[in-house]
């Protein structure tokens, strides 16, 4: 068997076009223009890029694109001063605060100041708790785009066995609560998890997401089962002329690739997806803001 290569960048791309389409409706049937906020702290050479590539998609899609750069030594309550004006600004729907933030920052408390009904990444315990209990709102952008790209490829996930490799706040606890949700039947292991290997090898869904580079092994795949790599870990290149370093997931790719019957590449599988849900994000909280229904095909 040889597994099938989900593309998750054609499906972002397909899921932009998707969400310019929705934009378009807001501003014409009810002159609403969808707002995004991205605050950045500092310098940090991969948070810049990936805010960037935030910025450039909100506005490809027809959003309002508002970016917030400050430095890094910038005091605490300045940052949480910025935030609780994007909170009364009725031109921003989404508020993205990127992480990680200096060590003299409590991005806990950052996360707490962020209206809930602004938060676009699902951090805020409130949005945590909606998750959770089913209520509509946002849901963590890469376990949400995860959820698409399993959809895509099986249909209804009722009845099939899911293990997530993880347990963080980020992805494995919201993952657990949608495949949930979509009537799996969920088991959340991690790397003290005794006999970790068998457990993956009873899963028909392996969403691994534990930040080890080829943690997951080939011969822990179960013949036709779909895998999700979430992991991006930067290693050694192992031949010379590749550059230093090379991007791996969490996933042995090319041993599983033997069992599974798709899986996500690293990169370009899980990663496009999460910028584009971020974008659904601000859909769903642009519509209920104003007391519309969220685009159901944008929500989880």
């Amino acid at each position: 068997m040889t597994a099938k290569i989900i593309d998750g960048k054609a499906f972002a791309e397909n899921l932009r076009i998707s969400i310019a389409g929705h934009v378009a409706r807001l501003k014409q049937e009810h002159e609403i223009t969808p707002g995004l906020a991205v605050i950045i702290v500092g310098e940090d050479p991969a948070s810049q890029v990936y805010v960037s590539n935030k910025t450039k998609q909100t506005a490809e899609v027809g959003m309002n694109s508002f970016k917030h750069e400050l430095a890094a030594d910038v005091a605490e309550a300045d940052l949480l001063a910025l935030v609780h004006r994007l909170n009364a600004d009725p031109a921003v729907h989404g508020i993205l605060v990127q992480m990680p933030v200096p060590k003299h920052i409590d991005a806990n408390k950052v996360i707490e100041a962020i209206a809930p009904a602004k938060d676009v990444d699902c951090f805020t315990p409130a949005n945590v708790g909606k998750v959770q209990i089913g209520l509509p709102g946002p849901v963590s952008c890469t376990p949400l785009g995860c959820l698409m790209l399993l959809r895509a490829e099986l249909g209804s996930l009722e009845g099939r066995n899911a293990v997530i490799i993880g347990r963080s706040n980020l992805v494995g606890k919201p993952m657990m609560q949608l495949l949930l949700r979509d009537n799996c039947t969920v088991t959340v292991a991690h790397s003290r998890t005794q006999n970790l290997a068998d457990v993956v090898r009873q899963a028909d869904i392996v969403v691994a997401a534990v930040g080890r580079p080829q943690m997951v092994k080939g011969d822990w795949i179960k013949p036709g089962a779909v895998v999700i790599d979430v992991g991006i870990n930067r290693v050694p290149a192992p031949h010379k002329g590749e550059g230093k370093t090379r991007l791996v997931g969490d996933v042995d790719t090319e041993a599983a690739a033997v069992h599974a019957a798709a899986i996500t590449p690293v990169p370009g599988g899980v990663g496009p997806m999460t910028i584009a849900c971020l974008l659904a994000n601000t859909i769903t909280t642009a519509s209920l803001i104003n007391g519309l229904v969220p685009p159901r095909d944008l929500t989880a």
